[in-house]
Parts: C-alpha cells; sequence; structure tokens
C-alpha cells in the first residue's frame, strides 16, 4: 500500500513531566505496546510553542506505571520538564506496513467516502476510538457524520489506489 505523503509526519506520544532528578522524562504513548515508540526514530520533538528538533538516539523503557525516556542532552529535572508538553512525530515511512486488513488512522484521513448507492458523503476528516469500536468522522461542505469503522457492517470496502472508502451509510445519517 502506498500512502499519499509518505513524508508526512505522524504524532506518537506527548511527554508529560520529569521523573527523578537525572533527566528521565515522562512520555505518554499511543504505540501498541507503549515501548514500541523507541523502536521508530529518530523522533521529531514539536514544543507548545510549534520548534521542532530532530533528535536521534533516544532510550527507554515501559516501568508499568509509566514510559520513561533518556534523551539525549537532557541531564537533569529542570531540563526535563521544560519538556512538558512537548509532541513525539516521527515520519510516516518509518512505520511498518499494516498487516493485512488493518489501517494507520493517518492513512485514512484525506480518502472520499461514498455510499453502497454511490452517493459522496464527504472526506474523512479524522478518526477517534469511543472504547467499543472506532468511528470514521466524515465532512463536506454542509455537515459531518459520524460512521462506526466496522468492517463489514458498515465500512465495505477501502481502495487505496482509488482513494474512496465505501460504506453501507444512508446519506441522511
Amino acid at each position: 500500500m502506498e500512502t499519499k505523503d509518505p513524508g508526512r509526519h505522524i504524532l506518537l506520544g506527548r511527554m508529560i513531566g520529569a521523573l527523578g532528578l537525572r533527566g528521565d522524562v515522562k512520555i505518554e504513548s499511543w504505540t501498541e505496546s507503549r515501548e514500541t515508540i523507541f523502536r521508530y526514530q529518530p523522533w521529531v520533538l514539536r514544543s507548545p510553542q510549534g520548534t521542532q528538533d530532530v533528535v536521534s538516539g533516544i532510550r527507554g523503557r515501559d516501568t508499568g506505571k509509566h514510559v520513561l525516556a533518556q534523551i539525549p542532552g537532557v541531564a537533569d529535572r529542570d531540563a526535563a520538564e521544560a519538556l512538558r508538553g512537548t509532541e513525539i512525530l516521527v515520519p510516516r515511512s518509518a512505520l511498518p506496513p499494516p498487516k493485512p486488513g488493518e489501517y494507520y488512522w493517518v492513512d485514512l484521513e484525506g480518502l472520499r467516502v461514498v455510499n453502497v448507492e454511490g452517493v459522496e458523503l464527504g472526506t474523512v476528516s479524522h478518526l477517534f476510538s469511543t472504547g467499543a469500536n472506532d468511528v470514521v468522522v466524515v465532512r463536506d461542505d454542509e455537515r459531518e457524520r459520524m460512521i462506526p469503522f466496522v468492517q463489514p457492517q458498515f465500512v465495505t470496502d477501502i481502495n487505496f489506489d482509488t482513494g474512496v472508502i465505501t460504506v453501507d451509510w444512508a446519506p441522511e445519517f
């Protein structure tokens, strides 16, 4: 599968504070499993103010309670605390290809959505998880639709070659 923008950066987590005195940074990792975030380097660190730095050589571990990172150049608690709120991004090309039947949400964003009758419903804005299932948010000029990402019940086909997701969904919903 080819992505539309392999140079795009993907948000994998964020720094949420310091732990201890030696510069360990607590991170919120959105990878599965949490420590997998360390496999994808270099990291692009985007501060809350919008500045970006590229960093390699990050080491870390999942302690069960926290995911801790040791970042080169961050040697004390003050330096670690200064990173609070910093986002962790990696190039999309750094991620492995998804397994058959699995998708990276970022690869679905921007795809056109049509229903099984061929009615255009809009484009994928984003996805989110409810715990029970994921939801695809589809927007057009007039409205926003939230469609459960349940295959094959509601999402019947995803075609990256044509850039179209087909859904079994009534236009009025």
